[in-house]
């Protein structure tokens, strides 16, 4: 049975669903019900669960680590994650997504490009990322480096890379399966697109 657990840190709600230790689904929101709502959204479909008010310890580091990344710190730690309820090609682009570093942006297109698909389809499996922060859906931005969706908000999801500049100068490219995901530093991004920090 999955548990759920709400908190809030500086205003803002972070949530997880787990079971033992992997993590179903995580959320955040900026009220305690719409945690809830989209943590309730995110969880498998049919999945018995039960609400905790008081966390566990493991419920207590995702937590941590949902603050710590939306903050604009990354995480360090790596959790088991569960996205088997996911498609095969969802997976594969999750995975691709996990692998943008803080400090750096992808597009859709380059996502794509890394784990198959079109730009749109990654947009899907974006707009339903069962593990907002964890999997940085936050860090992939349109080709014209525009924001593009976000279901929090193209705010917030502005306010998250803002908080993730580290300096960098360099597009850079990773290995995901041996296939090549071209990411750009937040910094320019941010200088691209000038008018939307307004």
């Amino acid at each position: 049975m999955l548990t759920l657990y709400v908190n809030v840190v500086d205003g803002v709600w972070f949530g997880v669903a787990y079971e033992d230790e992997t993590v179903f689904a995580t959320a955040f929101a900026f009220d305690r019900s719409q945690a809830l709502r989209n943590l309730l959204r995110n969880i498998p479909f049919n999945v018995p669960f039960q609400h905790s008010e008081e966390p566990s310890e493991f419920a207590e580091k995702v937590v941590l680590s949902l603050v710590n990344i939306y903050n604009g710190r990354g995480c360090a730690e790596k959790f088991s994650l569960a996205i088997s309820s996911q498609s095969a090609y969802a997976q594969k682009v999750l995975k691709t997504v996990s692998s943008i570093p803080v400090g750096y942006v992808a597009s859709y297109g380059s996502v794509a490009r890394a784990a198959g698909g079109c730009p749109r389809a990654i947009g899907r499996v974006m707009a339903l990322n069962p593990l907002p922060l964890l999997i940085p859906c936050h860090r992939v931005v349109a080709s014209d480096f525009t924001l593009g969706g976000y279901s929090a908000g193209l705010n917030v999801k502005l306010e998250i890379l803002k908080r993730e500049r580290r300096g960098y100068n360099a597009t850079k490219e990773i290995k995901v399966d041996g296939n090549a995901l071209q990411v750009f530093p937040v910094e320019f991004y941010l200088k691209i697109q000038p008018e939307q920090r307004k």
